[in-house]
């Protein structure tokens, strides 16, 4: 199978697959394809391998599946791993992740993905101030209703891949929520696949610059952490 994913350090979607993948270990072929400078270039790049022109998309051999919830559904027909076996826990995940795939408007909207900086926001609205608090109560209600170390129980699922890009969020952006919930954060980052897509996003050689306004915009302060650089691509 072949992967096809966008900048690691903007594409949240990208990394929900890649992740449940890579912990997993489930075989694939990766294959990046930036965003280009403008909208146009990528759809008509990324319409090659993608029908709806989007990251991620999925090839396996003559079949393709675009879109990340549908990629995790036909790879839960192959490896029974990908939710959880026991059926109150699996409705429970599928749910919940179901819920990230359509949800937390605001969240997405305030604070954009960006893996290699630090951004202090100029306010959290009321809206964003909603949606961390309902991140924090499903958070702790799957660590408290099914006894951790995951969202859905003790093994990681596809349901802890949904939620995956928040924790660079929240790390990104400096934001809190309660010690149960931050911890869980915590141990999202520190899974080996999570720092190996860290460190390869902090050394990415592009800029784009649609992502890169939608941060400073709301931002009172950026500290860059990726590598310099001289140009945009």
């Amino acid at each position: 199978m072949k992967l096809f994913i966008a900048n690691k350090n903007y594409s949240s979607w990208s990394l929900r697959p890649w992740l449940l993948m890579r912990v997993l270990a489930i075989p694939f072929e990766e294959v990046l394809e930036p965003f280009g400078a403008d909208g146009f270039d990528t759809e008509r790049r990324f319409k090659r391998f993608s029908p709806s022109a989007k990251v991620p998309c999925l090839h396996d051999r003559e079949q393709r599946i675009w879109d990340s919830l549908a990629i995790m559904e036909y790879l839960a027909e192959r490896y029974s791993t990908v939710w959880p076996t026991d059926w109150q826990a699996r409705i429970w995940a599928r749910s919940a992740a179901a819920e990230m795939h359509s949800g937390f408007d605001a969240l997405r909207a305030q604070c954009s993905m960006t893996c290699g900086q630090r951004v202090t926001l100029m306010e959290i609205t009321p809206e964003l101030a909603r949606d961390l608090a309902r991140l924090n109560e499903l958070w702790c209600e799957g660590l408290e209703r099914f006894a951790g170390p995951y969202l859905a129980g003790r093994f990681f699922t596809g349901v802890d891949a949904f939620y995956a890009p928040v924790a660079f969020r929240l790390q990104s952006y400096g934001l809190t929520l309660s010690e149960a919930a931050d911890a869980y954060r915590d141990r999202l980052l520190a899974l080996p696949a999570m720092q190996e897509w860290y460190q390869a996003a902090l050394q990415e050689p592009w800029r784009e610059a649609t992502h890169e306004r939608a941060i400073t915009l709301k931002a009172k302060h950026v500290i860059d952490l990726r590598q310099t650089m001289s140009h945009s691509e």
